[in-house]
């Protein structure tokens, strides 16, 4: 407890490649949880010990292949009712594991925990510059309440400049 602060918690953990299973780094992190207005997202700082695999040519193959597409791609229910998602869709997946890990941070409090549970579907935005855009529309489960949350949000992507939550 820092008094007329917030609550800050010391983390130990231990970080798995979502790509490569056996691929771990330990990770230290310091999270602080501001008293009184929810608004403020927890500050967080960390420490990674080592690289994860590095996703470059994964992260070129999936932006030539939607680059290419000769209409923006579309889709719904990812992972599908049996919890399955589709190799050619995967990507996608990540990518909203990534921008939700943006929203849930934000909006987390001391007596939350949010996972992503699915995408309900998502959108490619036609734009004339080298970013992807999608507009998902995700449902986040809220574990503790056990509420299906649904979220809208714009994401904005490139291999060299990484993902941005725009809305």
């Amino acid at each position: 407890d820092i008094d007329d602060v917030g609550h800050k918690y010391h983390l130990d953990l231990v970080l798995e490649d979502v790509l490569d299973k056996d691929s771990t780094v330990n990770c230290t992190a310091e999270v602080l949880y501001h008293l009184g207005n929810k608004n403020i997202a927890p500050a967080v700082q960390f420490t990674i010990e080592g690289e994860l695999k590095n996703t470059d040519e994964a992260d070129y193959i999936f932006y030539s292949r939607i680059k290419s597409l000769e209409k923006e791609l579309a889709a719904e229910n990812i992972p599908d009712s049996h919890g399955s998602v589709s190799p050619e869709m995967e990507p996608i997946h990540l990518l909203a594991q990534v921008a939700s890990g943006y929203v849930i941070w934000q909006n987390s409090t001391e007596n939350t925990k949010f996972q992503l549970a699915q995408i309900k579907h998502v959108k490619q935005v036609k734009r004339s510059d080298d970013c992807l855009e999608f507009d998902y529309m995700i449902l986040l489960h809220e574990m503790v309440s056990q509420e299906i949350i649904p979220w809208q949000m714009t994401v904005l992507w490139h291999p060299q400049h990484g993902v941005q939550v725009t809305q």
